[in-house]
C-alpha cells in the first residue's frame, strides 16, 4: 500500500456529552472486579465536583489524544470540570497541537510492516498511524515560536499558553485543548515539555542561537503547579496513565510542606492505569501506597486497573451525566500567574 492509501481513516474523538452513560456505570459498581472500582472511581469524581472547596487536577500520561480521546478532555475544561492539568508532552505538543494545525492521525494496523511504515514516512503508535512530514511541520512550529519570544527561561505552562496564542491568531483547525485551556484559564503543564515535538523544535531553537535562546524551566513548573496547591483548600487527582505527570502532582504537597506551608494531602484521587504494582514502578504504585509519604489521603482513593480507551469514556461520562458542573464554580488558577507570588513561609 502507498501512502495516499495508508492513511485514509481517521481515528474518531468520542463525544461523552452524546450518550448517558450514568445508568450504566453505576451498574458497574455494583458488579466486581474492575467495573466495581471503575464505578466507584467515577463517584469520586462526582464527589469532587460537588465539593466546593476543590480543585480538580487532571493528569494524563500515555498516547491518549491521538487514540480519540482528545474531545473528553476538550469538554471537560469547557464545562468547568478541571482546573489544571499535567500531562506528557506527547498529548499537549505531538497530538493537540498538530492536530489544531490541521493534522490528523490515522486508523492503522499494529501488524503492519515498519519497515515499510518507515520508508513511507510514516509513523506508528500501535494501530495508529501519523504522518512523519506533518509531525516535522509541528516541530518546526514551536521553533517559530521560540523564535518570536523574548529569550529568557519560561515555564512549559507559560510557553503553552504562547502556543495558544499563535493558534489564537492564525486560527486553528478543530477542537483544542490548549486553545480551551487558554481560554477559560485551566494552566496546563508539561513537565518533561523537551520529550516531545517541542524538545526537537526547541534543540533547533538553541542550535541556531547558541548565543540568544529561549529555555523551559522545569523547576519553575514544579513551584508553579504547588502554587497552584496552595491556593486550593482541597485538591482532587485524576489520573489517566501514571508516569512523570502522576508523580509531579502528588509531589506538591511534600513541596509545599517543605516550604514551611500546613497544606492537606490531596483529598480525592483516581487513577487509570494498566501498570502492575509489583516491580515497584511509579505508574503502577497504589495510591494507599502514595499515602505513606503524605501525599494522598486513603479515604477517597481508587485504582482502576483498566486501559484508558475503555474507563476514561465511562468515568468522564458519567460525571458529565451527573450534572454537578453545572453549579460549580472556575477556579481559573492561571490567573495565579498573573499577580504577585506569595511569600514563603519560614520554615
Amino acid at each position: 500500500m502507498n501512502r495516499e492509501e495508508l492513511l485514509q481513516e481517521t481515528v474518531q474523538a468520542i463525544d461523552i456529552k452524546a450518550f448517558d452513560v450514568v445508568g450504566l456505570v453505576e451498574a458497574m459498581g455494583k458488579t466486581a472486579f474492575q467495573g466495581r472500582n471503575l464505578g466507584r472511581a467515577a463517584k469520586i469524581y462526582d464527589a469532587m465536583l460537588q465539593d466546593k472547596e476543590c480543585t480538580i487536577i487532571l493528569c494524563l500520561a500515555g498516547s491518549l489524544f491521538s487514540a480519540g480521546l482528545k474531545g473528553i478532555v476538550h469538554d471537560l475544561i469547557t464545562h468547568n470540570m478541571v482546573d489544571a492539568i499535567v500531562s506528557t508532552g506527547a498529548n499537549i505538543v505531538d497530538q493537540d497541537f498538530f492536530e489544531a494545525l490541521g493534522y490528523r492521525h490515522y486508523v492503522g494496523d499494529p501488524f503492519a510492516d515498519d519497515e515499510v511504515l518507515r520508508q513511507q514516512r510514516i509513523d506508528r503508535i500501535y494501530d495508529t498511524y501519523i504522518d512523519e512530514d506533518q509531525l516535522r511541520v509541528c516541530d518546526m512550529t514551536i521553533a517559530e515560536i521560540a523564535e518570536n519570544l523574548e529569550k529568557r527561561p519560561y515555564s512549559s505552562r507559560e510557553f503553552i499558553e504562547q502556543m495558544a496564542i499563535y493558534l489564537e491568531r492564525r486560527g486553528n483547525y478543530g477542537q483544542s485543548v490548549v486553545q480551551a485551556a487558554y481560554q477559560h484559564q485551566v494552566p496546563i503543564f508539561v513537565p518533561a515539555f523537551s520529550d516531545c515535538s517541542a524538545g526537537f523544535g526547541l534543540v533547533h531553537h538553541q542550535w541556531n542561537s547558541p548565543e540568544s535562546h529561549l529555555t523551559i524551566d522545569s523547576v519553575r513548573d514544579f513551584r508553579e503547579l504547588t502554587q497552584c496547591k496552595l491556593a486550593s483548600n482541597y485538591t482532587g487527582l485524576v489520573m489517566i496513565g501514571g508516569g512523570v505527570p502522576k508523580n509531579f502532582a502528588q509531589d506538591t504537597v511534600v513541596a509545599a510542606e517543605m516550604l514551611g506551608f500546613d497544606t492537606s494531602m490531596h483529598k480525592y484521587t483516581i487513577q487509570v492505569t494498566v501498570a502492575d504494582e509489583r516491580d515497584g514502578a511509579l505508574s503502577g504504585s497504589t495510591l494507599k501506597e502514595a499515602h505513606s509519604w503524605g501525599k494522598v489521603d486513603k479515604a477517597t482513593e481508587q485504582m482502576v486497573f483498566s486501559e484508558a480507551t475503555v474507563a476514561f469514556p465511562l468515568i468522564a461520562g458519567y460525571a458529565y451525566g451527573k450534572g454537578n458542573w453545572r453549579d460549580r464554580q472556575p477556579h481559573h488558577l492561571a490567573e495565579l500567574f498573573t499577580k504577585p507570588q506569595p511569600k514563603v513561609a519560614t520554615v
